[in-house]
């Protein structure tokens, strides 16, 4: 029965120092990984000044974040839409990723970003970064920017929200559509449109 006994206790001791160490790999998983305070699916937004409509934005899924530095983050993408003062469609803007830092009003854009503005000017980057309180966009990454006639490459971008004057800041090359125009062999550090 002694015997019997000893490995008992072994037997439970080793149980006990297991789930010990499970329980403690449970906690140090649960503390490096931080859980939306808030999650909502299906998401419709508009935004108002003076009873006009300013922007709208949808998302399938937002997750809130708490702490010292509160985000909103759309795992499965965006759409934006923003409005003149008459109700019409100034500019859209999607991606199939964003994340919004609720104190520095910024928000990041990843994964197959467009921008088309009222002129049918389209942008397209995998990184935008949206300034919200200084109402601009920029990147540091490839973009192409489809215009009529062209599409022009380049690195890096500033521009209003709404896309309507632009700037790429190092140009690669421009694509014209149609063929009379040729190539342009452009000297500038910069492409703007204004």
């Amino acid at each position: 029965m002694n015997i019997f006994m000893s490995i008992s206790m072994i037997i439970m001791l080793m149980l006990f120092f297991s789930c010990s160490n499970d329980m403690e790999t449970v906690s140090s998983i649960s503390e490096e990984q931080e859980l939306p305070i808030d999650v909502a699916k299906n998401v419709h937004i508009t935004y108002s000044d003076s009873g006009k409509v300013k922007m709208r934005l949808s998302s399938k899924i937002m997750e809130t974040f708490g702490g010292d530095k509160p985000y909103v983050e759309m795992p499965d993408g965006l759409r934006v839409r923003f409005y003149t003062t008459q109700g019409l469609i100034k500019s859209t803007l999607t991606a199939n990723y964003a994340v919004s830092y609720e104190k520095t009003k910024i928000m990041e854009a990843r994964h197959d970003v467009e921008v088309v503005n009222s002129k049918g000017e389209q942008l397209n980057t995998e990184h935008l970064v949206w300034n919200q309180r200084k109402k601009k966009i920029f990147s540091d990454v490839f973009v192409k920017i489809t215009t009529e006639d062209k599409i022009l490459l380049g690195e890096g971008l500033e521009a209003d929200e709404t896309m309507d004057n632009w700037t790429i800041r190092k140009p690669k090359g421009t694509i014209y559509l149609d063929e009379e125009f040729g190539s342009d062999k452009s000297e500038n550090d910069t492409l703007q449109k204004n």
